[in-house]
């Protein structure tokens, strides 16, 4: 039986900044793959550098883990 992972990182907001749900509940915003790696770290979860590939503990939505600038994606 398939479970969602305890941490989802949303896709990117506006500012580049992405959301992060830990085991159901805000974690807080990420600017970048250290603060998703610091947040994972503040809940007591393994903060590897191979667990931002690891579907089992992270769920990306809306692009992967280097992924961070949706307001790069047009000009001005």
């Amino acid at each position: 039986m398939s479970t969602r992972p305890p941490v989802v990182v949303l896709p990117p907001a506006s500012d580049g900044g992405r959301q992060v749900t830990i085991r159901g509940e805000p974690a807080g915003t990420a600017y970048s793959l250290f603060d998703v790696l610091d947040l994972v770290h503040r809940a007591d979860l393994p903060a590897e550098d191979r667990a931002v590939d690891d579907p089992e503990l992270i769920e990306w939505q809306g692009g992967g883990p280097y992924e961070w600038n949706e307001a790069d994606t047009g000009g001005g």
